[in-house]
């Protein structure tokens, strides 16, 4: 990863240069700034007068450049509309098409423009952001508020994007009308759900993707696969990404993303039936279920590694693995063995390519077209969540051939290996290999939508100035190589260890991913005990348990439109984030069993309160997460979206485990036993919480 001073001085329009931010000389002020109040020849207060008039300075000399070349667009427009109103009168093909590429031309010069906007944006963000760091100085937070706020506010100008969105808007208009469509009386206005196709509107639009970070559905939804993209990408590295990409191959990624959480829920309604039947305690449950838990803490770090040299060879060794580890969960109970049954989900588990899914999508899909693939990526594991019970509750059959049991506990494995052998054929004819860069020459795009660093131009520079403060103490390797050349070399390595990727944790990213942990425990105790729990306080059936599953399933995707789209909008992520571990907490506290008789309704309300909860939760702190992790975690093996993945699949293997020891104590005491430490977590993480933002605001 290049410094941004590097990146700014390479990627500058020459003409434009001196209108740039000074990106150079306020690093080196905020340096000269310290070393004045470290010796005592200055004041705070004077410092901050002095950097505030700076800032006021170089955001005056930037929008008074974006409101001139604004207008010189608009100019030029308006000259071009004049020759469009001759040519109605009469149709010349060859002018037209000059018009035509006159008016692409104005888009191109738009696009540099957009492009200027946002490299200043995020340098604007960068030194407020090293200013917060060398004094320690909530700074920010006051200077946007007082800017951003005030009715001549020189930021204003750019929030508003008046400008930019009428220049777009007149460019798009006329193409359209000079488009081969003579008779028509419709125009843009009149067709919104066709839009224009033409190169330029296309990349104008990509740009304005990279300036958005609304906290719009899909936005929000993506966030939550934990896909870090770097800001500012070149045009090369998106040619670069247009060549790697293959539909089909991300609809079979997609589809094993799907497949295994199917796999994965589907034996929670039966697996106390199959335990007892094997000659096991029926809470027992918790290890047949976490040993796939097990297995993936193991599998994600080998797949992770995989995946930096094929794509194609980890997915065939994970549908094999599945095939293989579903037929033996099946076959055990004509064999009548625990340990069989034990070691189907162990192989399943050895068949996670969850960091595969995730990796490709980051490596592979063109970044005009990532945020929709993380977000079909979560939208495919959520599916496959509620679609596992429900399928489960449908295969209430009991018949045998020749040797073979088919029932409700056998059903799920034979089920999903046919499905697995089905997806491994269709894989190996449709897939297609990308081909793989050198790591060294690459610039990484590896976890996450949540690096995207503008908003819409309203919000883009507004909010991630905003949410500075809040990342101020989460300095990564980036901003180590801005601060000495020698150490760049450094910085652009990768973490090579579990060990070295740690180092680079924050105490507020642990912080956040004690969370994580929090609400993947809490959601594992209420999905793998809850066949057990039903069964001994209500006698509920198989279909009753899969059918209360598949609901709590079906929540994830309707909870995440209403807080992407709405709840989002109106509050800051730290405020859901508490609200959220809040209500989990007082989830758990009306889930336990304590004077009155249990209830169906009681139960009912407080799994759902939970479940939703800890979705609402999850979404915003992996938005958070995505948004300050260190830019060295953002490619390799050992990579952001490895840690959150191996911090909620231990959370669910001590859940599992927790059941299992639980159950020697009986079945009437499981309950209460398995929420206390719920409890304690979550009371833990909302302390943890509590300090970590006090101390950051």
């Amino acid at each position: 990863m290049v410094a941004f001073g590097k990146k700014l001085k390479e990627r500058q329009i020459q003409e434009w240069q001196e209108y740039y931010i000074s990106y150079k000389l306020m690093k080196k002020k905020v340096k000269q700034y310290a070393q004045q109040i470290e010796v005592g020849t200055q004041d705070r207060r004077h410092v901050l007068k002095d950097f505030s008039r700076m800032l006021d300075d170089q955001i005056e000399k930037i929008v008074l450049f974006l409101l001139e070349q604004q207008g010189l667009l608009a100019s030029r427009i308006a000259k071009l509309r004049e020759q469009h109103d001759a040519l109605q009168q009469q149709l010349n093909i060859s002018q037209i098409s000059e018009l035509r590429e006159a008016y692409r031309a104005v888009g191109q010069d738009l696009l540099k423009l957009l492009f200027f906007v946002e490299i200043n944006a995020v340098g604007l963000r960068k030194i407020l952001k090293k200013f917060d760091k060398r004094f320690g100085y909530r700074f920010t937070n006051y200077y946007v508020k007082t800017r951003a706020n005030h009715p001549y506010s020189q930021l204003q100008q750019v929030f508003k994007h008046v400008g930019i969105g009428a220049v777009v808007g007149a460019i798009s208009r006329n193409l359209h009308e000079l488009q081969d469509r003579h008779g028509s009386y419709l125009s843009i206005y009149d067709q919104a759900s066709l839009p224009l196709q033409d190169p330029v509107i296309d990349a104008i639009r990509a740009a304005v993707d990279r300036l958005a970070y609304s906290t719009n559905f899909l936005n929000f939804l993506a966030q939550h696969a934990l896909i870090i993209q770097e800001e500012l990408p070149t045009p090369v590295e998106e040619h670069i990404d247009d060549q790697r990409y293959h539909f089909m191959s991300l609809f079979l990624n997609l589809a094993n993303t799907f497949l295994y959480m199917v796999n994965t829920y589907i034996i929670v309604p039966t697996a106390d039936d199959y335990s007892v039947s094997l000659g096991a305690a029926a809470t027992v449950c918790g290890i047949v279920i976490g040993s796939m838990a097990v297995a993936q803490v193991f599998s994600s770090v080998y797949f992770s590694a995989w995946s930096n040299k094929s794509y194609f060879r980890p997915l065939v060794f994970s549908s094999v693995a599945l095939l293989v580890g579903n037929t033996l969960y099946a076959l055990a109970y004509d064999l009548h063995s625990i340990w069989v049954l034990l070691i189907g989900r162990l192989l399943c588990g050895f068949g996670s390519a969850r960091a595969v899914n995730r990796r490709y999508i980051s490596d592979c899909v063109p970044l005009k077209l990532r945020m929709k693939a993380s977000a079909a990526f979560v939208s495919a594991s959520a599916l496959g969540m509620a679609c596992g019970p429900a399928l489960a509750g449908l295969l209430q059959t009991n018949f045998k051939i020749y040797k073979l049991t088919f029932n409700q506990s056998t059903l799920p494995g034979w089920v999903m290996a046919v499905a697995w052998l089905i997806y491994l054929i269709w894989l190996w004819v449709a897939f297609k290999e990308p081909p793989h860069e050198i790591e060294e020459t690459r610039i990484p795009q590896e976890s996450n939508d949540g690096k995207v660093e503008n908003d819409t131009l309203e919000e883009g520079l507004k909010k991630p100035l905003l949410l500075t403060s809040e990342e101020k103490q989460h300095e990564d390797a980036e901003q180590d190589c801005e601060e000495s050349e020698e150490s760049s070399a450094e910085s652009r390595r990768p973490a090579s260890s579990i060990q070295s990727a740690y180092r680079l944790l924050t105490p507020s990213i642990k912080v956040q991913l004690l969370i994580y942990f929090m609400l993947k425990y809490v959601m594992e105790i209420l999905l793998s005990e809850s066949s057990v729990i039903s069964t001994y306080y209500f006698n509920w059936s198989t279909s009753s348990v899969a059918i209360f599953l598949a609901c709590l399933g079906l929540t994830v995707l309707p909870v995440n439109i209403i807080v992407g789209s709405y709840i989002s909008n109106m509050f800051e992520d730290r405020q859901i984030l508490m609200a959220s571990e809040i209500m989990v907490f007082f989830g758990i506290l009306l889930s336990f069993h304590m004077l009155f008789p249990y209830s169906v309704p009681q139960y009912v309300c407080s799994g759902l309160l939970v479940f939703v909860s800890a979705e609402v939760l999850e979404g915003v702190n992996l938005s958070l997460l995505s948004r300050v992790m260190s830019s060295r975690l953002s490619r390799g093996t050992y990579n952001g979206g490895l840690l959150s993945t191996e911090a909620g699949t231990i959370a669910r293997v001590v859940a599992d485990a927790t059941i299992t020891l639980a159950g020697y104590l009986g079945e009437s005491r499981l309950l209460n036993i398995t929420l206390l430490p719920s409890l304690f977590i979550c009371i833990s993480s909302i302390i943890a919480t509590r300090y970590t933002y006090n101390t950051l605001y």
